[in-house]
C-alpha cells in the first residue's frame, strides 16, 4: 500500500522542496485548492481530495476535507485489526503525514477596514480537524504545521521513520497551533460583543526569544507577544544596537514607555526597577533629559530612559556621560547614533509613539488563578479637582500638581513624588507607610523641595504626612482624598498655609 502524505498550507515557504522530499521518499501526494496548484506547477503528481472522496469541494471551498475518507484515514489505530478491516472494506488507504497550516485569520483581521464577513471566510474549518485528527492519532500519524519542520521531518523519514518522540513532539505543537487559532478568534468575537470579563478567557502568545535568565540568574525565561499587538507595545520595538534584552530590561523598559506616554510636550523618563527615579519636559529631548537627569543623578545609575521625541546628537552627547542599559525612543538622528555607537553594550530600541493608546486587559498569574483588570487609564482633569484648604492653588502650583499626579500613577505604591512643573525633585515609592514614602522623596529632594508640591497616589491616614511636608517647604499637594480622617489633613494644611486638592481618584499601582 502506498505511503500518503496530506498536504494543504495557507503559508507556502518551502512547500516545493518538502514536497519533491516526499516524493522522493515514495509518499503520493493528497492536496486541495492553491496548496494542489502550486504542487503541479512544480512539476510534482498531486490527488486532488476529491478524487480521494469521490465528493466535490462545495459551499464555495468551505467544505472540502470533513469526510470519512480522509478522516478514517488519518484516525485509523494501525493495530487495531477492526480499524484495519474497516480501512480495506471501504477502501481507504492512510494517511502517513498532515501537513497543514491554517487561513491567515490574524493577518486578515489586522488588515485595516477588515470587516466582520471577510474575517468569518478566514476562519478555517477543515484545517484544525485535520491536525487535531492527525495530532490525536500521532502514535501512528506525523502532524506537521510550521516550515520549519519539514527538514527535520525529511532528515528522520531518510533514516528509516519518524521516532515517536518527534510525532509526540509535532503533535504538541499542532495542538498549541489550533488551540493558539481558536484563542484569537475567541478573541476577536469577544470584542466584537463587548464583553470585559467572559466567563471564560483563553489567552494566547507566540515566543518572541529565548532571554538569558529571569530576574535571577537561577531562573529561566522567554518573551512573548501578543497576536495583533499594538503598535505602542514594547514588543513591537526595533533594537539598534547593544546586547540581548533581558527579563528585567523588558520589565524597565515597559515601565519607562508607559510613563513617557503621559506627556504631550518633549519629555525624559527615567526609569530603575520598575520606578521612575527622575522625569523631566522641556522644550527639548535634551532640555527634558537634563531636568530627568538632575531630578535624581545617582539612581539613573544603571537605568533606563525613554523619551517621546526624536533623540538629536545634542542631547546623545549627555546620555553619552552616564552608564545606562537602555535608551528608548522614536528615533535617533545619524550624529546620535555615531555618538552612541561606541558603546556597544548599551541598547538603542526605537518605537511608534504617536496615535492613540489601545489599553489592554491587564493579567496577574497567581499560583492556581489569575487577576484581571482594566488598564488605569483615567486622565488627568483639571475640572473635576477639588479644593479642600482655604487657600487655592496658584496656576504655577496647579501646572506642578499635574505633572506630579502624572508621574505618581507610575510609582510604585505606597508612592511620593516632590516636584516642580518642569522636573521631579524626590520619588518615594514601594514603602509600606505613606510618611515612609514621603520622607524618602523629601530627602531625595533636599532644598529642592521649598517651593515645590507633592503628589500622593492615595489617600493620607493620618495627618503626619502633609505636616512633612510642611515643614520641608511643600506649597501645594494633590492626592485622591477618601480617607474617615481626610479633615486632620486638610486641618494640617491650613495650618500651614499649604493648597490641597483632592482628585476623587487613587492610582495604586502594586
Amino acid at each position: 500500500m502506498a505511503r500518503r502524505a496530506l498536504i494543504s498550507v495557507s503559508d507556502k515557504e518551502g512547500l516545493t522542496d518538502f514536497a519533491k522530499e516526499l516524493a522522493a521518499l515514495d509518499f503520493e501526494l493528497i492536496s486541495t485548492g492553491g496548496t494542489a496548484e502550486v504542487l503541479k506547477e512544480a512539476g510534482l503528481p498531486v490527488i486532488e481530495v476529491e478524487n480521494v472522496t469521490g465528493f466535490p469541494e462545495i459551499l464555495d471551498g468551505r467544505v472540502k476535507t470533513l469526510h470519512p475518507r480522509i478522516h478514517g484515514a488519518i484516525l485509523a489505530r494501525l493495530e487495531k485489526p477492526e480499524h484495519l478491516y474497516t480501512l480495506q472494506t471501504r477502501e481507504i488507504s492512510p494517511i502517513e503525514l498532515v501537513c497543514v497550516n491554517l487561513y491567515p485569520f490574524e493577518a486578515a483581521v489586522s488588515r485595516e477596514g477588515c470587516s466582520v464577513e471577510e474575517a468569518i471566510e478566514n476562519i478555517d474549518i477543515g484545517g484544525p480537524a485535520l491536525l487535531r485528527s492527525a495530532a490525536k492519532n500521532h502514535e501512528y500519524v506525523t502532524a506537521v504545521v510550521e516550515p520549519q519542520d519539514y527538514g527535520l521531518v525529511v532528515e528522520e523519514l531518510k533514516q528509516g521513520g519518524i521516532s515517536s518522540e518527534l510525532r509526540r513532539r509535532l503533535a504538541a505543537k499542532a495542538f498549541r497551533h489550533t488551540a493558539a487559532y481558536d484563542a484569537l478568534i475567541a478573541r476577536y468575537f469577544t470584542e466584537l460583543t463587548g464583553e470585559e470579563f467572559p466567563e471564560r478567557i483563553t489567552l494566547t502568545y507566540s515566543k518572541e526569544q529565548d532571554l538569558r535568565y529571569g530576574e535571577n540568574p537561577q531562573q529561566r525565561a522567554a518573551f512573548y507577544r501578543i497576536p495583533l499587538a499594538p503598535a505602542h507595545s514594547l514588543v513591537q520595538a526595533r533594537q539598534l544596537q547593544g546586547k540581548e534584552l533581558s527579563y528585567n530590561n523588558i520589565n524597565d523598559a515597559a515601565a519607562a514607555l508607559a510613563a513617557v506616554a503621559e506627556f504631550s510636550q518633549p519629555a525624559a523618563v527615567a526609569v530603575k526597577h520598575m520606578n521612575p527615579c527622575g522625569v523631566g519636559v522641556g522644550v527639548s529631548a535634551e532640555e527634558a533629559f537634563t531636568r530627568a537627569f538632575a531630578g535624581d543623578p545617582v539612581s539613573i545609575f544603571g537605568g533606563i530612559v525613554a523619551f517621546n521625541r526624536p533623540v538629536d546628537g545634542i542631547t546623545a552627547k549627555r546620555l553619552h556621560q552616564v552608564f545606562l542599559e537602555i535608551i528608548l525612543a522614536p528615533s535617533f538622528s545619524e550624529d546620535a547614533l555615531q555618538i552612541l555607537g561606541d558603546k556597544k553594550n548599551l541598547r538603542l530600541l526605537t518605537l511608534e509613539m504617536t496615535g492613540p493608546r489601545e489599553q489592554l486587559l491587564q493579567y496577574v498569574v497567581l499560583p492556581g488563578g489569575m487577576l484581571v483588570q482594566t488598564a488605569d487609564d483615567s486622565q488627568f482633569d483639571p475640572a473635576a479637582l477639588k479644593v479642600v484648604t482655604k487657600r487655592q492653588p496658584t496656576a504655577k502650583e496647579l501646572e506642578a500638581l499635574e505633572f506630579g499626579w502624572k508621574v505618581c500613577r507610575h510609582v510604585k505604591s505606597n508612592a511620593i513624588v516632590v516636584n516642580g512643573s518642569e522636573m521631579t525633585f524626590g520619588i518615594g515609592a514601594g514603602q509600606m507607610s505613606r510618611v515612609g514614602a514621603a520622607e524618602i522623596a523629601l530627602r531625595q529632594a533636599k532644598g529642592n523641595a521649598k517651593g515645590a508640591v507633592m503628589a500622593s497616589d492615595a489617600f493620607f491616614p493620618m495627618p503626619d504626612t502633609v505636616e512633612l511636608a510642611a515643614k520641608a517647604g511643600i506649597t501645594a499637594i494633590i492626592q485622591p482624598g477618601g480617607s474617615i480622617r481626610d479633615q486632620d489633613s486638610i486641618d494640617m494644611a491650613d495650618q500651614y498655609g499649604i493648597a490641597m486638592v483632592f482628585t476623587g481618584t487613587r492610582h495604586f499601582k502594586h
